[in-house]
């Protein structure tokens, strides 16, 4: 499926209610029809997902690091608000279908990888059935795709790929590597060659008998395959691909396994998502008609729902590196405008208290029942926390509500150009996010719609 071959003119896009003070000011403009050549503003736009993050994540990562009084990168985003995530079909985001919405404007339905439930792809909140990236791609900014895990995760995918299924990994491959997207660092190198071809990493997993890392370099995209390589990249190479292991950058299993196999909870040749931003943009932002930048830490989830506190409290401090590299980068290039949020809040984490630092914790919390993570997983000792103000550390316990994700407690921040205009401090929707994008990009106020399930044909 190629994405650029189906560009339409659609009609008007539906009028949502304006309920936000902040927004009403703005005087949200309409466009009578699909615009086929947006102008660009030149200015940045960056949408970073940790993904499956929460307020209680955060307080988590912050305790640890830098203690109860401490700051994170993350506090200092100046705006700050409620998000909802859910879907057309239920209440709890999924990763493919919170990517869909993120990208479109447009909510879909839960099991869906661009496509609505007959198989049409759904029609963006500025009436076409682009994407935002491919809108950027489209109007020849410089763009970037960042994802700490494979190239077919749908945080970031999803800006640039259309499937019947989640699971049509050759497909989405394809379809990412064919994006015409500039920068795209990650993994996922079973996904480019072919079924029993030795890659870097491992061997290759396509049935096509395509090679793609191939195809990319005849494209001319570099390929890098460590932090070593991308880092040593001339100033002036603009093409890049980075593929940084076979599956994801990180081994996104329970402690206990890692342990026994005697492996870290990331990679240690891969770039971390901090050094990967900053390259992006380093090299996306010399374009003067603008940027747009997708950034993913999926660790975040991934080490959640596997409940390993510890490495998705290590995955936390890399996301929060992260968010520090945008904010310096902003103070440099005011033009930019910055938002995150995730799609739902993995594994309902919270933080227990407990009365011992040396005494390994039960495996369940004996009143809930809930599963209790320490130091190095289950029945293992408590984190302990940064000093306080008054020099004080505590000892404390991780307790989970699921290994799956749940609905509650997700919150958007943001910074950079107009962020205090875009970002309502009443609360914003996942249709949201692409309207700050495209109005940071083009200059366009797309109306919040409360239900966006336009489709292609209706």
């Amino acid at each position: 499926m190629t994405n650029f071959s189906k560009w339409k003119l659609l009609g008007a896009v539906l009028i949502g209610t304006l309920v936000t003070p902040q927004i009403v000011s703005l005087a949200w403009a309409k466009p009578a029809f699909a615009q086929s050549s947006p102008k660009p503003t030149g200015n940045g736009a960056i949408f970073f997902h940790p993904d499956g993050t929460s307020a209680s994540h955060w307080d988590a990562t912050r305790i640890l690091h830098y203690g109860p009084d401490g700051e994170l990168n993350w506090d200092r985003l100046p705006f700050i608000s409620p998000y909802r995530g859910h879907l057309s079909d239920q209440l709890t985001g999924t990763s493919n279908a919170g990517a869909v919405t993120h990208a479109t404007g447009t909510r879909a339905y839960s099991a869906s990888f661009g496509l609505d439930p007959e198989g049409n792809e759904y029609v963006s909140a500025n009436g076409t059935t682009n994407t935002i990236m491919e809108e950027a791609v489209k109007a020849g900014l410089g763009t970037a795709l960042v994802q700490s895990g494979s190239l077919i995760e749908p945080g970031t995918a999803a800006f640039v790929s259309e499937a019947r299924r989640r699971q049509d990994y050759e497909e989405i491959a394809l379809e990412v590597v064919e994006s015409g997207v500039d920068i795209m660092l990650g993994a996922g190198e079973e996904w480019l060659l072919p079924k029993g071809i030795q890659g870097r990493f491992g061997m290759g997993a396509r049935t096509d008998g395509r090679n793609l890392i191939e195809e990319l370099t005849a494209a001319g995209y570099r390929i890098v395959y460590t932090r070593d390589e991308l880092l040593k990249l001339p100033k002036d190479v603009k093409k890049v691909f980075g593929v940084f292991n076979v599956e994801d950058t990180f081994y996104d299993q329970p402690e206990e396994k890692l342990r026994a196999q005697g492996l870290p909870n990331y990679i240690p040749s891969a770039p971390t998502i901090a050094e990967m931003t900053e390259f992006a943009l380093s090299r996306v932002s010399r374009d003067k008609q603008g940027f747009l930048v997708v950034i993913e830490e999926e660790g975040t989830d991934n080490f959640c729902n596997n409940l390993n506190a510890s490495g998705c409290l290590e995955a936390f401090k890399r996301a929060d590196d992260a968010a520090g590299t945008i904010l310096n980068f902003i103070e440099k290039n005011p033009k930019t405008f910055m938002v995150t949020a995730s799609d739902s809040n993995a594994g309902g984490m919270e933080i227990l208290d407990v009365e011992s630092a040396e005494e390994p914790l039960p495996a369940n919390d004996e009143t809930s029942g809930s599963p209790i993570d320490g130091i190095d997983g289950t029945g293992t000792k408590p984190f302990i926390s940064a000093p306080d103000l008054n020099g004080n550390s505590f000892p404390f316990a991780i307790a989970w509500a699921s290994s799956d994700d749940v609905g509650s407690g997700v919150i958007a921040r943001a910074a950079g150009l107009n962020a205090e205009k875009l970002m309502p401090t009443t609360g914003i929707s996942n249709t949201d996010i692409y309207r700050m994008l495209y109005f940071t990009l083009f200059g366009e106020r797309i109306p919040r719609d409360r239900e966006t399930n336009t489709r292609t044909g209706r």
